[in-house]
C-alpha cells in the first residue's frame, strides 16, 4: 500500500497545478536558457546535416526508459534537434513560407499551453472565446465582409481551403432542396457532375479537399494563367461555359491570393463577377496573402476579397504567429450549420437556444488550441499597424531582390514580385542540355542546404526546374540577399564549368 501510494505521489509532483509553481518557473528557466544559449550560437539557418546522419542518432533512443534528470533530457533533446534545428528567424532562411515570429505570440504559447484552454465550448474556455470571437470579427472587417459574417480559427490553409469546399457543396444542396441535407443524407446523384474551377497554379489542398469530400481529383478543372501567373479570368469565363455545355455544374471558384511559388494575386472581382452570374460559391484562399489585409501600401491589391463567399488566412504566414494560427471566415453565418453537430454532453441544442457561444458549432476540430490568443497579444502589444509595415517591408526587400537578380545574365527572373517571393534559375551561357541546366540547378539548393550557409526552396515551373526565394524575415537586408545570390552564381557556375569540361573530355576522345 506505501508503495502504491508513493508512486503516486511521485507522479503528483509532476503536475502542473498550484504547489508545483516553482518547479513550473523552474523548468521554464532551463527551456528559455537552452533555446537563448542555441540562438546566440546561430550562425546560419541549418547546420547541413543529411537526414541519414541525424536518424542514426535516434537508432539507440530507447523511449520505455526514461532519463534521469530534467536537465538530461534537455541535453539529449539539445543534441536531437536544437542543433541541427532549423532557425526560421535567420535572415538567410529564404526558402519557404515560414516567418520569424513576435515576441507576444511567443508570450501567449507559455499562457495558452499552461492554462491548456480548449476553445471546443464555453465551459472549457469562458473569456477565452470572446478573445477568439472579438480577433475572427477584427478580421472580418479587415477582409470587409458585411454585417453577418463569421469565422472560426483552424490549423491553417489546408483546413481552412477543406471548410471552403465543404461549405460550397453542402450549400449547394441545401439551396436546391432545402429539405435534404448533405450531413444527413449523403451527396445527391447529380453530384458527379459537380465541378470546382482554380488556377492550375492553386494550392493542393483544393484537390485534396474534393477527394476528401467525395467529389474526386476529377471534380477540380485547372485554369491556365496569364503572363503574371494570375489566374486568366476569360479563360475560366470560358472554361465554366465549356462545363455547362458539357452537362456539368460549375458549384465553386477558388481565387488565390498568393500562389505559393509566384505570390501572384487573381483577379479577385472578376472572378466574383463570373461566380456572381453562375450562381457558384466564390472562395479566396488568402493563406499567404493575407498580410496585404494590414499593408498601408499595398492594401489594394486584394480587391475583390471582400466579394468572397468565404476566405482563408494563416496568420502563422505573413502576420509573423507561430505554428499554428489560420483561420477560415464565411460570408454568411448560416452557412456553418452544415458543420454543426450537437452532442449532449458538449454542446446541446439547449445551449444555443441559451445563448451559449460555443465554437465547436462552428469548427471541425471538438479539442482546438486558443490559437487566437496569439493574434490577440500582437494586437494589443504591436497594433495593426505595426504587422502591417512590416510586412510591407518584406515586400520592399522583395523588389530590391528582383532588381538585383534581373542584373545577372547567369539567372532567367520568372515574374516581377507581387507579394515576397521569386522564382528564377540558373542557366549557363555555355552548351549545356537542358537537363544539365536542371541538374545544375537541383544542386544548386542542395549544395547550399548541406552547407547550411543559407536556404531557399526549388520549384517546377512547366517541367523547368527552378529556384525560389520567399522573403518573410523584416530584418533581412538586401546586402545578405545578395551574399546569397552570389554564393549560387558561384555554385552554378563552378558546376556548369565541371560538366562542359566532362562533355570536351568525351568530345576529345
Amino acid at each position: 500500500m506505501s508503495k502504491n501510494n508513493s508512486e503516486k505521489n511521485a507522479f503528483e509532483e509532476w503536475l502542473f497545478n498550484d504547489k508545483t509553481l516553482d518547479d513550473y518557473q523552474r523548468n521554464t528557466q532551463l527551456a528559455a536558457n537552452l533555446i537563448s544559449q542555441h540562438m546566440a550560437r546561430v550562425s546560419q539557418p541549418f547546420s547541413g546535416i543529411t537526414p541519414q546522419a541525424l536518424a542514426a542518432e535516434f537508432a539507440e533512443i530507447d523511449l520505455t526508459q526514461p532519463l534521469p534528470s530534467t536537465e538530461a533530457a534537455l541535453h539529449e533533446l539539445s543534441q536531437l534537434w536544437l542543433r541541427d534545428a532549423v532557425w526560421f528567424h535567420h535572415p538567410r532562411y529564404i526558402a519557404h513560407l515560414n516567418c520569424p515570429i513576435t515576441l507576444p505570440t511567443l508570450l501567449a504559447e507559455q499562457l495558452l499551453s499552461a492554462v491548456n484552454t480548449s476553445v471546443d465550448t464555453w465551459d472549457q474556455s469562458a473569456g477565452a472565446t470572446l478573445i477568439e470571437q472579438k480577433v475572427v470579427d477584427w478580421t472580418l472587417q479587415q477582409i470587409g465582409l458585411p454585417q453577418g459574417s463569421e469565422g472560426i480559427f483552424t490549423s491553417g490553409g489546408t483546413q481552412s481551403n477543406l471548410m471552403a469546399m465543404l461549405l460550397a457543396r453542402d450549400s449547394r444542396v441545401a439551396k436546391e432542396t432545402p429539405e435534404r441535407l448533405v450531413k444527413h443524407h449523403g451527396l445527391p446523384a447529380e453530384a458527379s457532375r459537380w465541378r470546382i474551377f482554380t488556377s492550375a497554379l492553386s494550392h493542393f489542398s483544393i484537390q485534396k479537399s474534393c477527394a476528401l469530400l467525395g467529389l474526386g481529383y476529377e471534380a477540380v478543372i485547372a485554369v491556365d494563367y496569364d503572363d503574371d501567373y494570375k489566374m486568366d479570368s476569360t479563360k475560366l469565363a470560358q472554361a465554366m461555359a465549356q462545363a455547362l455545355a458539357e452537362g456539368l455544374i460549375p458549384i465553386a471558384v477558388v481565387a488565390t491570393a498568393g500562389t505559393t511559388d509566384f505570390g501572384s494575386i487573381d483577379p479577385l472581382a472578376e472572378i466574383a463577377e463570373l461566380c456572381h452570374r453562375h450562381q457558384a460559391w466564390f472562395h479566396v484562399d488568402a493563406a499567404y496573402g493575407c498580410g496585404l489585409l494590414t499593408s498601408t501600401q499595398f492594401r489594394h491589391r486584394l480587391t475583390g476579397i471582400e466579394l468572397a463567399d468565404s476566405v482563408t488566412v494563416d496568420y502563422h504566414k505573413s502576420f509573423f504567429q507561430s505554428v499554428s494560427c489560420g483561420a477560415f471566415f464565411v460570408r454568411e453565418a448560416s452557412h456553418l450549420r452544415h458543420v454543426t453537430v450537437h452532442a449532449d454532453y458538449l454542446n446541446p441544442l439547449s445551449a444555443k437556444q441559451e445563448g451559449t457561444p460555443n465554437l465547436v458549432d462552428k469548427s471541425l476540430q471538438t479539442t482546438r488550441r486558443f490559437d487566437a490568443l496569439k493574434m490577440w497579444l500582437s494586437l494589443r502589444i504591436l497594433g495593426r499597424e505595426s504587422l502591417g509595415d512590416a510586412f510591407d517591408q518584406v515586400i520592399a526587400l522583395t523588389v530590391e531582390t528582383h532588381r538585383r537578380l534581373i542584373a545577372y545574365p547567369q539567372l532567367e527572373v520568372l515574374h516581377a514580385p507581387e507579394l515576397t517571393t521569386q522564382v528564377f534559375r540558373f542557366h549557363s551561357t555555355s552548351e549545356l542540355s537542358a537537363n544539365q541546366v536542371d541538374e545544375i540547378n537541383q544542386q544548386i539548393r542542395k549544395g547550399l542546404t548541406r552547407s547550411g550557409e543559407a536556404m531557399i526552396a526549388a520549384t517546377k515551373v512547366k517541367g523547368k526546374q527552378y529556384l525560389k526565394f520567399t522573403l518573410l524575415n523584416p530584418t533581412t537586408s538586401i546586402d545578405e540577399i545578395q551574399q546569397v545570390i552570389e554564393a549560387l552564381i558561384h555554385r552554378g557556375e563552378a558546376l556548369a564549368g565541371q560538366r562542359l569540361q566532362r562533355k570536351q573530355t568525351v568530345g576529345a576522345h
